[in-house]
């Protein structure tokens, strides 16, 4: 994607500094500090993660770095950046399992599209598992992504259970020379037990079946959702042992400071961004591009 327009696309989750910038008069004032407090927080930074950037700021103060408003966002820039957690990704070159997990309405069957496709072109052989094995038209909507992303999707017979269906998927794949294997699931609010639990025996059974075939997975998480991000990354990260996060809707409403929570609460690093509906839009998490933009 052209870097003009994921800047602009970051800078809709820009970050109310004018306010702070305007108001604060860094002298190490506790009224200057509360403010910028309150100012972090309505922004969806959650409390932790204000307290921990305020600390920093009050050690800036105190060694002498921050010396005013001239410099103040530049320093929070810098702490920011120090919170977001660098990138991972799968290794291309190597045959592999990812295991993409989320809520229902999160985007994760259109990010294991956009996933397929980015893999194909980079001339890969890619099979997609359907393994939500609860909604009616859950295999016909990952056939039409399929299609879209010249990826073969692997249905499984009729009423395997998730666990067993991603087995079979993978072992087929494997069987099939395809180079990545993609196993979606089905979509599942965090706070429901049952699902959750049945997503774990899903993650132990490609980890025991397939010990030698590296396992990459992904939470798919819409952007726009605010705070409530938070606790979802928390119960995905213990049920499936998340490696990133794929954030979608990042050319909606987005909430940067979400964003700066899961980094920071959860040490998970963000790699992906969905960015409209098509295909193709799908870029790279840039750290420093999205705090320069939305600061």
């Amino acid at each position: 994607m052209l870097l003009h327009k994921l800047k602009n696309i970051f800078q809709k989750a820009k970050l109310p500094l004018k306010d702070i910038v305007q108001s604060a008069v860094f002298g190490g004032k506790r009224e200057d500090y509360e403010f910028i407090e309150e100012q972090l927080l309505l922004s969806d930074i959650g409390v932790e993660t204000t307290q921990k950037i305020i600390k920093k700021l009050k050690d800036r103060v105190k060694e002498g770095v921050i010396i005013g408003r001239e410099n103040i966002v530049e320093e929070l820039k810098k702490i920011i950046k120090e919170i977001l957690k660098d990138p991972v990704y799968f290794n291309l070159d190597e045959k592999g399992i990812i295991l993409v997990s989320g809520v229902n309405g999160s985007g994760k069957t259109t990010s294991i599209g956009k996933l397929a496709n980015y893999i194909v072109k980079n001339e890969k052989r890619v099979l997609l598992g359907a393994c939500d094995t609860f909604r009616a038209a859950a295999f016909d909507q990952i056939e039409i992504w399929g299609n879209r992303a010249n990826s073969f999707v692997y249905i499984p017979q009729d009423g395997k259970e998730p666990a067993a269906a991603a087995f079979e998927s993978v072992k087929y794949g494997i069987e099939n020379g395809y180079d990545k294997m993609i196993i979606d699931t089905a979509g599942r609010m965090h706070t429901n037990k049952n699902l959750m639990d049945e997503l774990k025996k899903l993650y132990s059974v490609l980890k025991n079946k397939f010990p030698n075939v590296p396992l990459f997975s992904i939470l798919v998480i819409d952007a726009t959702n605010g705070k409530n991000t938070l606790q979802q990354a928390k119960n995905f990260k213990d049920a499936v042992n998340v490696d990133t996060i794929f954030l979608t809707k990042m050319d909606g409403t987005a909430k940067g400071g979400s964003v700066i929570t899961i980094a920071d609460e959860l040490s998970l690093p963000i790699s992906f961004i969905g960015v409209g509906e098509s295909i193709e839009d799908i870029d790279f998490f840039d750290k420093n591009l999205f705090v320069d933009s939305i600061l």
